[in-house]
């Protein structure tokens, strides 16, 4: 997401806006400011589809639940409206929190699969609006690298692990996960 996709910089966009612009071009939005985003790749989707089955496997019968793209998750709901994320999958423990077309406020867990035209905004933008917000982990996933970097939320601050693909990522947050790397990146 660059500039180039920016809808206005010259408007201020809020969620409600958002539900008026239909379903042909998907957006987020950052301060008011509208991002188109881009088809993913393939690579993109098998690291989805094979983070989405571990993640759902594990969280079959517990009280955390699986989101993933395209779900609206609206940062600052309560105070302004006009931060709204799509992430590729997030998990959240505050069912207090669903919303018809989305989560309002910051998801237990959130992951982020890295493409060629994100990578920057995922790792720059939405690192610091997910920190500001109190998400609690942030994970980063980098296909082509075939890494996954997990920030841990601690007294304000991100607390980074970096993993590999033959690497085994476990989960602050939700207790005794732990997801072999090797089975994410097993298409790639």
């Amino acid at each position: 997401m660059n500039g180039s996709l920016a809808l206005s910089k010259e408007k201020h966009y809020t969620y409600s806006d958002m539900l008026t612009w239909g379903d042909a071009v998907r957006y987020e939005l950052v301060d008011g400011i509208a991002y188109a985003m881009t088809s993913p790749s393939t690579t993109h989707q098998r690291v989805l589809r094979n983070f989405g089955f571990m993640l759902f496997s594990y969280l079959k019968g517990k009280s955390c639940e699986l989101f993933i793209a395209p779900s609206d998750v609206r940062l600052n709901a309560h105070q302004g409206d006009d931060t709204v994320f799509q992430p590729d999958l997030y998990v959240v423990c505050d069912k207090t929190k669903f919303h018809e077309r989305g989560y309002l406020g910051a998801p237990d867990l959130v992951i982020e699969i890295l493409s060629p035209s994100t990578a920057r905004f995922d790792m720059v933008v939405k690192f610091q609006k997910y920190l500001e917000a109190g998400v609690l982990e942030y994970w980063i996933v980098d296909p082509e690298g075939k890494t996954v970097d997990v920030f841990v939320l601690e007294h304000d601050r991100y607390i980074r692990s970096e993993y590999g693909k033959n690497d085994t990522v476990s989960s602050r947050v939700l207790n005794e996960l732990e997801l072999n790397l090797t089975e994410v990146f097993i298409d790639l």
